[in-house]
């Protein structure tokens, strides 16, 4: 018998979730290893320069749940063992970033059954940005996190893939709890409350936490609905009690409002589990508050460094930073 099927139940939240101690390789490392962020980019593996680069450990790689489950209990994992199997054969480590939510309108993240059929009452939501005139538009899409039927089916691909990936890839992240809404009537999404949202994040935390015992599972916290501090310090704390990795997108060198959020969570957690920050798109122009100038790629990894204190660091491949400065000063690095 496979010892995750001793696991308990498939769906917790709702439930007092269980706390787990654990002291395993998810406490925190003593290095700081990169990683190129693809995105869903999966062909940039293939390219040379990153792939002879010792100063970078691996890739981490986005993949779509509809991309992953084509139907419902039909699970799809070939093109993970695909780049697994090339990277392995460079020498590179795979991170894969399940995507349940999307910042394009045209893109859905969930598989189809799940937006038709109606026991996931529409299975996702849409996201909004409100422009300078104070009107919404559609600005990405989310699964129904906090849904007990969409969550059950979440939570059967995590432990799925864990059966098959767990101890074979470096690592495993859901994206970031931050989700856009509109508290307005016609707009807010049925079912949604932030309570319940928070117990449905915490949920997603414990499946990964379980099931990914040999691979290191990160959850992305960086904001929770109405910027509640309270929420996402709980989301924390809880990270802390059953040992999960942490982190999150954007790593903007001491930007206020993230300092005023996650950046001191994450930077607490050093000790009790892994952490992981992801320069995205857009973080490679920051200003910088402490000199008033645009941001440099060393001060990138000085602040991930010292200030964070981060196990990994997600590097994304925005050019012309990612080829004229980030690969440059990884490899520099190791000579």
């Amino acid at each position: 018998m496979n010892h995750h099927t001793m696991k308990g139940p498939l769906f917790i939240f709702f439930l007092h979730l269980p706390l787990l101690f654990y002291t395993d390789k998810l406490c925190a490392q003593k290095t700081l290893r990169h990683f190129i962020f693809f995105s869903n980019n999966r062909e940039l593996i293939h390219v040379a320069s990153f792939f002879n680069n010792n100063g970078i450990a691996g890739a981490q790689i986005s993949y779509p749940w509809k991309k992953l489950e084509k139907q419902k209990g039909v699970y799809d994992f070939s093109a993970i063992e695909e780049d697994l199997l090339f990277l392995s054969s460079k020498g590179k480590k795979l991170f894969i970033q399940i995507q349940d939510v999307t910042f394009d309108s045209a893109f859905i993240a969930v598989p189809t059954y799940i937006l038709t059929d109606t026991i996931y009452h529409g299975g996702a939501y849409p996201q909004f940005d409100v422009d300078s005139s104070g009107n919404p538009h559609n600005a990405g899409w989310m699964a129904r996190r906090w849904d007990k039927n969409v969550a059950d089916r979440f939570h059967a691909l995590l432990i799925k893939l864990s059966l098959q990936f767990d101890g074979r890839i470096e690592g495993i992240n859901l994206p970031e709890t931050a989700v856009d809404i509109i508290e307005k009537p016609g707009l807010y999404p049925p079912g949604f409350s932030p309570h319940i949202y928070l117990e449905a994040i915490k949920a997603n935390m414990y499946i990964l936490k379980t099931y990914f015992e040999k691979s290191v599972p990160i959850q992305y916290a960086n904001f929770m609905p109405g910027d509640s501090k309270k929420d996402l310090e709980e989301i924390y704390s809880y990270a802390k009690q059953i040992h999960l990795g942490m982190g999150g997108p954007d790593l903007k060198v001491y930007k206020q409002f993230q300092m005023e959020n996650s950046y001191p969570l994450i930077r607490n957690m050093n000790g009790a589990a892994v952490t992981g920050v992801a320069v995205q798109e857009g973080n490679y122009d920051v200003i910088n508050p402490t000199t008033g100038k645009k941001v440099t790629i060393q001060e990138i990894l000085d602040f991930a460094t010292n200030y964070l204190r981060l196990d990994y660091l997600f590097w994304c491949t925005e050019e012309p930073f990612y080829s004229k400065q980030v690969l440059p000063l990884l490899l520099a690095k190791q000579k």
